[in-house]
């Protein structure tokens, strides 16, 4: 059994999924959060030492395959564009797959993202390297695909600005305007996010006028998102509440699946304000989930407390209200979003509102 977990017959060196040739250590690269590497075939792949963070690694991984060109990222479909593969129990350290999870003490879950670009995807951005990662300021004017009018720090600035109705307009007349916005869910701004998400969630209502389709494909991606990267999901939270608010008689059918990522404690503060988002609008379909959301009244993270105090009230969810009556002397603080901008209130004065609904 010592030999089983601490032996090196356990080490595999690290080879391509996609080409089976030995792959060099990822290395760090400047403005880059995870170690980088690409293969000799061309594909790319980043490092998550932790494994907790598929979805951040996806995104470097698709970034650094499109030399650090984020427009072009956000361009491309998997499948139709690139291929995605995984290995597991990488260990950065040795630079080696260890297949019992645990080396010398310690326990291994990194993963090696790939991603390598399909023909007609990979026409689109510069060539990648295969000597060495490739630096995000290589290779991007001369090869960059013409873009619309709209570009990329118009859209920025007028989500910053709280100014929806052009961006309402380009998304009637370009359903690709949704990816451009998407990237900036992971703006480092908390009230950035949150613009952003609101934003989303009036954009996919103009898009799915005409293509249902596209805004289906958009929120099961940030289902997958959420799901991949766990502590670090960003605004998808938020954003998944604001289109199934946006659009309830489309997505009423994926609340179940917003509800499931509350058992991930991380994401419960998330998910009880993307569930408040949606009560405000149609209280309606979510009055079955009231009941077990009462005993989050009296949890110890004071944002639980207070988005679960919200979203009871909105509910009208009465069997709530002795909890709700004991936390109108909760002075905990908390941030709460509306209208474009951050309001810093607290838990007695959020209850005390509930309870004037009930």
């Amino acid at each position: 059994m010592v030999g089983r977990f601490f032996g090196k017959d356990i080490m595999i060196k690290p080879t391509c999924p996609f080409c089976g040739m030995l792959i060099q250590r990822p290395d760090q690269v400047p403005s880059r959060e995870m170690p980088l590497g690409t293969c000799s075939c061309g594909a790319v792949y980043a490092c998550d030492v932790t494994g907790h963070n598929l979805g951040s690694a996806m995104i470097e991984a698709l970034v650094h395959a499109c030399t650090g060109d984020w427009d072009c990222a956000w361009e491309l479909t998997p499948d139709e564009d690139y291929l995605d593969k995984q290995l597991k129990n990488y260990d950065l350290e040795t630079h080696h797959i260890i297949q019992a999870g645990v080396y010398e003490g310690r326990r291994i879950a990194g993963v090696l993202y790939f991603i390598r670009l399909n023909k007609p995807a990979a026409e689109k951005a510069p060539l990648v390297r295969s000597d060495r990662p490739v630096s995000p300021d290589e290779g991007t004017a001369p090869h960059r695909t013409t873009r619309r009018s709209s570009s990329k720090q118009e859209v920025e600035d007028l989500i910053r600005n709280y100014d929806f109705a052009p961006l309402l307009d380009m998304a009637a007349q370009d359903k690709r305007i949704p990816r451009d916005v998407k990237r900036l869910l992971y703006s480092a701004e908390k009230l950035m996010r949150w613009k952003t998400a609101e934003a989303l969630g009036k954009i996919s209502a103009v898009i799915a006028r005409k293509e249902p389709g596209a805004i289906s494909k958009l929120l099961q991606g940030l289902f997958t998102s959420v799901s991949d990267t766990a502590a670090s999901s960003w605004g998808s939270v938020d954003a998944i509440g604001e289109i199934i608010s946006a659009l309830p008689d489309h997505f009423s059918g994926s609340i179940p699946q917003l509800v499931q990522l509350s058992r991930d404690p991380s994401l419960l503060p998330e998910v009880l304000r993307a569930m408040g988002t949606i009560g405000a609008t149609r209280p309606d379909l979510l009055r079955r989930f009231s009941y077990a959301m009462i005993p989050l009244l009296r949890h110890p993270d004071s944002e639980v407390r207070g988005y679960a105090a919200i979203l009871l009230g909105r509910l009208n969810a009465y069997e709530a209200k002795e909890d709700l009556i004991k936390l109108q002397e909760d002075m905990a603080a908390i941030d709460i979003y509306g209208t474009g901008q951050i309001e810093s209130t607290t838990i007695r004065k959020l209850a005390t509102e509930s309870l004037e609904k009930l």
